[in-house]
This record gives structure tokens, C-alpha cells and sequence, in this order.
């Protein structure tokens, strides 16, 4: 007699696994809003919000950014990351080496924070310490060209290249 082999397809179901970035605050703004002329916002370092019709060009930074275009840049998918001017420059070339080859990120220094580093996209925020934390690659991998931006995709370049 013939044996049959029933096979029973194993389906493993997964729960949908978390992609959250432990620290990260998030924020609840809508893009599209054009502003010229200084804009207050409501975080020391905006995440979203109105902003200048011009967006800052990407790239690296060795002034600090008007936040009027960098939050535009936000809007179109970058990541902005920010560290205070006293960082040393190790930790600086840390930084630059997670950036390096992206298209849609900003790297300049803001004295006014209060974090060594920040890493800001549209309605997400991370404060870290130290260059080398693993959370400075995951957020960028998570929120650069994704996450919550409203105009993903759009330039990054071609716009406003001043600093304050």
C-alpha cells in the first residue's frame, strides 16, 4: 500500500513587529503650509509646521540653518541632524560617515539645543548623546524618504543654500 504524505502548509503568523525607536517623541503636523518671514514654532527645534516656500538645499552645514527651510526640507523627507557646536570632531565624522552617499539628510551644528545630537524628521524628534549610538542609523534608515513626510520623493536641492 502507497503511502500519502499530507502536507500541511506551516504558515507562522508574526505580530507585526515594532519599528519604534526607543526615544523618539513624535508630533502630529500637516505639511503644505507656506510662510515667508520669520515663523516662532513650538518645539526649540521644529518638526513640522509651516515653513518657507524654499526648501534647504541638503548636505552638510558649517553654520546653523534658518529652521523656515530646513523644516521644508523635512517636509520633502530629509533628516536633519544637529549637534552642538562644542561636539568633538570625532563624533562630528561619525555623523558624517552615517550620512554619507544619502540624499535628503541635513548635518549642521545648532548651539541653542540642549542634547549633544539631534536627529529631526516631519513629526519625529531623537535626542541622543553620543555619536555612535545605534539609534542615529536606525532613525535615519526609518525616516529618511519615509516615516511620515508629507512630500516624500520631492527635491532636496536646487532651493536655498544660506545660513544664519
Amino acid at each position: 500500500m502507497k503511502r500519502l504524505a499530507l502536507l500541511v502548509p506551516l504558515v507562522l503568523f508574526t505580530a507585526c513587529q515594532q519599528t519604534s525607536i526607543r526615544g523618539v517623541t513624535t508630533f502630529d503636523y500637516t505639511g503644505g503650509e507656506h510662510q515667508d518671514g520669520k515663523i516662532t514654532y513650538r518645539e526649540a527645534l521644529p518638526v513640522g509646521g509651516p515653513h518657507n516656500p524654499a526648501w534647504q538645499n541638503c548636505g552638510e552645514y558649517q553654520a546653523e540653518l534658518y529652521p523656515e527651510y530646513a523644516v521644508h526640507s523635512l517636509e520633502h523627507g530629509a533628516v536633519w541632524v544637529t549637534y552642538r557646536p562644542t561636539l568633538d570632531q570625532e563624533s562630528i565624522q561619525t555623523l558624517r560617515s552615517a550620512l554619507n552617499g544619502r540624499t535628503h539628510t541635513l548635518l549642521s551644528p545648532r548651539s541653542t539645543q540642549t542634547s549633544p545630537i539631534v536627529l529631526t524628521a516631519w513629526n519625529a524628534q531623537l535626542n541622543v548623546e553620543k555619536a555612535s549610538d545605534p539609534r542615529v542609523g536606525k532613525f535615519i534608515q526609518k525616516y529618511e524618504q519615509g516615516g511620515t513626510a508629507p512630500e516624500i520623493g520631492a527635491s532636496c536641492s536646487g532651493a536655498y543654500d544660506q545660513t544664519q
